[in-house]
């Protein structure tokens, strides 16, 4: 139900001229509608991916749709799409390794790095691991046109444990924005504007995922390292999507629907929507690149600092965590469904 549900959001995409315009009842319709439309089959591994790195790190289980890459002293794992795409709605649903995972990085994201080396492109969910007891943190960054002077990063606490059972993750592109999601909820968005220029990604990319040793960086600023008496570290895929405008590998030029190619047109999201995402930032949001004065005394271009700006320190912290590193402004519950 879950990974059906999460189809219908870039089906709402699609849809959402109506919803803009629509009143409640309108509205009801609008998502009724979207509800009937199919949704395609997740592709099994080998339909829709290559493997990267990890020779037997990386293990195939039912019949070929679910994933599983490990780290281990000798290396990690990752794979790839077969295709790039320009546009579209990625997911997973992923399980992280349980108990000690301090310095263990897992990313699920797009990157056109391997053909686009100084100007490349880049949307990022990355999943930091934690010592024991600890819970594990989930990262977004944007890149666009090889722009890495300037992070966007943001950093979030879950209302789950993600390792007692998969949650899906999705990242949906479009022309003019790009929303990330968990299970259902809408978590940031970014709206293209004049001022980002070439900085907001606009170029094909491929979708990744890879299991990796970050014990430099990842767990309090490389305070904890990754320590092998643990491993493997294990993290599982399945119900992997790839929905979007793929690009013929020869002429570069894209092979997809109208309806796909023109999600430029459309609003992100709806008001229903919008509140879910905004109740979300408010309860588990940790840190927020917008926010960082010291790192930006000057706010990216892109940053619309609003009301939310109270939440957080000067260092772009939210102003009240918890000794687990989240965000401690609410009772810890279910987050809100955008639906």
């Amino acid at each position: 139900m879950a990974a059906s549900r999460c189809f219908l959001l870039l089906l709402l995409l699609l849809l959402s001229p109506l919803l803009a315009s629509a009143g409640e009842e309108e509205e009801e319709a609008v998502l009724a509608m979207a509800a009937r439309l199919r949704r395609p089959a997740a592709a099994s591994f080998r339909e829709g991916y290559t493997q990267l790195f990890g020779d037997s790190n990386l293990a195939l289980h039912g019949d070929g749709k679910r994933v599983r890459i490990s780290l281990d002293e000798r290396t990690g794992a990752g794979f790839a799409s077969q295709d790039a795409y320009l546009h579209g709605f990625f997911s997973a649903s992923i399980k992280l390794p349980p108990d000690y995972a301090a310095g263990v990085v897992v990313a699920f994201y797009m990157s056109n790095g391997d053909v686009y080396e100084k100007t490349h492109d880049e949307l990022d969910f990355e999943f930091l691991g934690n010592i024991k007891g600890r819970e594990w943190r989930v990262q977004t960054n944007v890149y666009g046109n090889g722009s890495t002077s300037v992070g966007r990063e943001e950093r979030y606490g879950l209302w789950f444990d993600p390792t007692e059972d998969f949650h899906r993750y999705a990242i949906l592109w479009s022309h003019d924005w790009i929303v990330f999601y968990i299970d259902e909820t809408p978590i940031r968005e970014v709206q293209r504007t004049k001022s980002m220029g070439v900085q907001f990604p606009s170029k094909p990319m491929s979708l990744y995922a890879t299991i990796w040793d970050g014990s430099s960086w990842a767990t309090s600023g490389g305070r904890y390292k990754v320590n092998y008496k643990y491993a493997p570290f294990v993290a599982e895929f399945s119900e992997l999507m790839l929905h979007g405008c793929a690009m013929d590998t020869l002429t570069r030029a894209p092979m997809c629907t109208p309806d796909i190619a023109n999600t430029h047109n459309a609003v992100a999201m709806s008001g229903r929507q919008r509140s879910a995402m905004e109740r979300f930032r408010t309860k588990y949001m940790t840190y927020g690149y917008c926010y960082d004065r010291l790192r930006y005394p000057t706010p990216p271009s892109e940053c619309n600092v609003g009301p939310e700006a109270e939440l957080f320190l000067p260092t772009g912290e939210a102003r009240s965590i918890d000794r687990h590193g989240r965000a401690r402004r609410h009772h810890r519950g279910p987050a809100d469904s955008a639906f």
